[in-house]
């Protein structure tokens, strides 16, 4: 029998809410199946949790996420929060969510399925067949960095600051889950960062060459300054297999990679802590958009990214490959029947709504292997 597993679902904002209901359906799909090894909790985070506690990050909800063994989350953020302090901005909580957990590590996958080519704005031939992975850094570097804040200088003068600051362990720690994953696919890393103008990025670089030439001389590595990553992205994105960067960089290049698949309502993320001693990690997964407060409450979000970023829970966290490969099997089911939200739909082409799309997905969970392509 399968041990309970406790999944603790952070909706969050905006249609956050709406996609993790969804999501949740396929987790209660793979619960049944299992016979019953999901025990689901819910709290709040961000906008949400400022509204009800007057904190982004209550301690309630911290302590609920530690407790549990996988957490869903949706999104954060909304404009009437906007002018908030920046220690209650909605944000606060999914950075402090990270950085509680010990969350270090965020895999970013970027796909372009084949019925959804035309979606993207690069031409058939540069996209077809896209598949990468980003490795992310998640808890150092710029956004951690101290130290920071604005200050005061008189006269009418302020000044920001933010510290970009990495060190070795860290490099290592996060360079060796980009390593890992390439041992499943490609056996390719690029690793990006800014050697030529930061020291940090020089650190970055030398400690990274180092640990592949001494643990993993099967990868091929290879090294980019981020801009020019930035570049050969929408140049060339098949050339990638899996890219390794820092905090900032991979914020930006990960959010770059999503755009080449034609909407970001298509890709999911897991952030992932260190593994204990019995191969326990702590882990957050969650779709790579936004709250769109724009469409919150319409039914019409897409709730994929988030169902596909329950498919990457029952791999890193549970090791339920088979369970994972269904639900991606499903996903590109339904895409290749045509099925589309109005985010990934052409002109005139019938839309379903977020609850449409989830049912679509459930429907070909049901399906028998031979019924799938």
């Amino acid at each position: 029998m399968n041990a309970t597993k406790n999944i603790l679902l952070l909706p969050g904002d905006g249609i956050g809410p709406e996609i993790v209901a969804e999501a949740r359906r396929v987790l209660e799909a793979v619960s049944v199946r299992r016979g019953g090894v999901f025990r689901f909790t819910e709290d709040v985070i961000g906008g949400a949790a400022l509204d009800r506690c007057g904190e982004p990050f209550p301690e309630a909800t911290r302590q609920a996420a530690l407790a549990a063994d996988a957490v869903l989350f949706g999104a954060v953020g909304d404009p009437r929060w906007a002018s908030v302090p920046f220690h209650l901005r909605p944000e606060v909580g999914i950075l402090g969510l990270r950085k509680d957990l010990g969350l270090f590590a965020n895999v970013r996958p970027a796909v372009v399925f084949d019925s959804l080519v035309q979606a993207s704005t690069l031409k058939p031939e540069v996209i077809r067949g896209l598949d990468l992975v980003i490795v992310r850094e998640l808890t150092g570097g710029v956004y951690f960095g101290e130290p920071r804040g604005i200050e005061d200088l008189g006269a009418g003068e302020r000044r920001g600051v933010n510290t970009h600051v990495y060190t070795s362990s860290e490099i290592r720690r996060i360079a060796r889950v980009a390593f890992d994953v390439a041992r499943t696919r490609r056996k390719k890393v690029c690793s990006c960062d800014k050697a030529n103008v930061m020291e940090a990025g020089l650190l970055w670089r030398e400690e990274v060459t180092a640990l592949a030439k001494a643990e993993y001389p099967d990868i091929e590595l290879t090294h980019l300054y981020a801009d020019v990553a930035s570049m050969r992205l929408v140049q060339n994105p098949k050339m990638f297999d899996v890219i390794l960067t820092d905090n900032l960089f991979g914020d930006m290049l990960s959010d770059q990679a999503a755009t080449l698949t034609g909407s970001l309502g298509l890709l999911p993320s897991a952030s992932l802590g260190v593994s204990d001693a019995k191969g326990f990690r702590r882990a957050v997964y969650e779709p790579i958009h936004g709250s769109a407060p724009d469409i919150a409450g319409k039914g019409i979000a897409n709730p994929l990214a988030t169902i596909l970023s329950v498919a990457m829970m029952l791999r890193f966290s549970f090791g339920w490959n088979e369970d994972a490969d269904r639900i991606d099997t499903a996903v590109r089911v339904v895409l290749d029947s045509g099925v589309r939200t109005p985010d990934i739909a052409t002109p005139g082409q019938p839309t379903v709504n977020t609850k449409g799309m989830g049912d679509a997905v459930l429907e070909a969970l049901e399906r028998p292997p031979e019924g799938r392509s």
